[in-house]
């Protein structure tokens, strides 16, 4: 396995949010995270990245505890895009890509031509090349995002954990993005809003409710409409998709009762 969750919990103060969740990742596999706002996913993608330590449980990274491996170590294979994520400094977009090398080089060590390549890669697969020398400051949202991503993919990682990538993006870019994740090399973990975008790019999905694990599995055994029901409180219609085979979720609007 690649990343492996045993019984984690976390809390804040009183308030438990994530409660004994356990899953695997299998190496080179895209996972997506799904849940309601309030479910936890923010918090256990955090912990997956080992940003913080588990109140309860542990994770693991090709079998060891996260929490006994140097944090260089971990960040020279598994990169993180939070949903966030931002810089107040007044960096050029290569500016920021160039610090996903910092993992790689030592304090001593020049730039070098393997880091040239590695950024201007990444660059090139998040649709940044032409925005390389642009202020950050100037940036759109969905532009910043995008930078994030590259950042993330100068890292060269075996494991990337995106939360909510596609947040700010247009549809051409959000369809675009997770194109790219899904033909990536490596074990990837999404956050997603988006059921439909989930259910037909990810392998596997994890549903959270509540801070709990409430369905894992393939989207066609996952995404049922019972489980939009319970979970997410919508009423839908999911049938195999005519273009690619996956579910399909219809959502069925509301009745608001007859309008005037």
């Amino acid at each position: 396995m690649s990343i492996v969750a045993e019984n984690i919990s976390w809390s804040i103060g009183a308030k438990s949010i994530l409660d004994a969740v356990s899953f695997a990742v299998e190496p080179g596999e895209m996972l997506g995270l799904l849940g309601p706002n309030g479910s936890g996913k923010t918090s256990l993608l955090r912990l997956l990245a080992g940003l913080r330590r588990p109140r309860a449980g542990r994770v693991l990274l090709d079998g060891r505890d996260i929490s006994t491996i140097p944090r260089r170590t971990i960040a020279q294979r598994l990169a993180f895009v939070e949903q966030h994520a931002t810089t107040n400094q007044n960096l050029t977009v290569d500016d920021v890509v160039k610090l996903g090398r910092f993992p790689h080089r030592s304090f001593f060590s020049g730039w070098t031509a393997e880091d040239d390549r590695a950024v201007d890669t990444a660059l090139a697969r998040a649709g940044m090349a032409g925005k390389r020398h642009d202020n950050w400051q100037n940036l759109s949202g969905g532009e910043r995002q995008r930078a994030h991503i590259a950042r993330a993919l100068a890292q060269n990682p075996s494991e990337l954990i995106l939360d909510e990538p596609t947040n700010h993006l247009d549809v051409e870019h959000q369809i675009g993005l997770l194109s790219l994740v899904a033909e990536l090399p490596v074990t990837s973990i999404l956050a997603l809003h988006d059921i439909n975008h989930a259910a037909m790019f990810c392998d596997r999905l994890v549903v959270l409710q509540q801070g709990r694990v409430v369905a894992t599995g393939k989207p066609a055994d996952v995404l049922t409409e019972e489980l939009l029901r319970d979970v997410f409180n919508i009423e839908a219609r999911v049938e195999p998709s005519p273009h690619h085979g996956r579910p399909h979720v219809h959502f069925l609007r509301p009745n608001r009762g007859d309008r005037a």
